[in-house]
């Protein structure tokens, strides 16, 4: 009887010490999503700018958020951070986000520090088709156009036209504005998996919209919320920082199994609520 109830509590020890790393994953991927919100938030209600990020919206197949874009050199450079991607069906409705990460080097005469929130707005299937790829080289596809527009900086969407892929950048730093060229995306699959309890490229994610975790809610409803603005041609103010659930990340609580399982809903979430005043 002794030896029965070690070999359980043996057992039940070895379950809790093979899912603690995969909370933890879970934790990390969820902070991702909830800043990548944030980043939503802070580009498109920046009031300089508003009126270029919610005409290209408008128009966005997907969009990729890059929460902290962190660049540093001297004499030898490099850029790199954490990205997802979430896409927009024929309905109106966002995906769950696929994982990304994005990094660059160079070698050139360059001093100083850029720390920089990022979104990419793919305003064609053709752009989307190339971020799909397992490896994406910025500028690297001749096929495949970009434009930049600076959040901050005076300017119009005329610059973009005609653009597969138009970046928005908020920056703090040295650096004179932020240069994407040469840098790489990569996609996160192993990301994927801990995040949705299964196996999962990211066209299945964000094109076949074949899973979902229930801690984007925040981070699709404000996509969701915005877009419609868009639509309709109305200003939208800001809203406060997306509140957490019981578990302190947006929702979904990381280390009480795999999130349930099914495709995304495809109907519009309900607005998130405005701050009390």
């Amino acid at each position: 009887m002794l030896m029965q109830r070690l070999g359980i509590s043996g057992a039940l020890m070895g379950i809790a010490l093979l899912a603690a790393p995969q909370a933890m994953a879970q934790a990390e991927q969820q902070s991702i999503v909830d800043r990548a919100t944030l980043t939503v938030q802070d580009i498109m209600s920046y009031e300089r700018n508003a009126e270029n990020a919610l005409s290209l919206l408008r128009r966005a197949r997907a969009v990729m958020v890059c929460p902290r874009l962190f660049r540093a050199g001297f004499i030898f450079g490099g850029e790199g951070g954490d990205c997802v991607l979430i896409a927009r069906d024929g309905a109106g409705s966002w995906s769950s986000p696929a994982f990304y990460t994005m990094g660059t080097g160079s070698v050139g005469l360059q001093i100083g520090i850029q720390d920089a929130q990022v979104m990419m707005m793919i305003l064609t299937d053709r752009g989307l088709n190339a971020v799909l790829d397992s490896q994406f080289k910025v500028g690297g596809d001749a096929s495949v156009s970009f434009a930049h527009l600076g959040v901050g900086i005076e300017g119009s969407t005329t610059a973009a036209a005609g653009a597969d892929i138009v970046t928005l950048a908020r920056s703090r730093g040295l650096y004179a504005g932020v240069s994407l060229e040469g840098s790489l995306l990569r996609s996160q699959s192993t990301w994927n998996q801990s995040y949705y309890g299964r196996d999962l490229a990211a066209r299945q994610i964000v094109v076949g919209m074949e899973a979902h975790n229930p801690g984007s809610d925040p981070l699709r409803g404000m996509l969701i919320r915005y877009s419609q603005q868009a639509q309709a041609g109305i200003a939208v103010p800001a809203l406060p920082p997306p509140s957490a659930g019981p578990s302190g990340n947006g929702g979904y609580q990381a280390g009480s199994g795999a999130p349930p399982a099914g495709r995304v809903a495809q109907e519009s979430l309900p607005t998130p609520p405005r701050a009390p005043r």
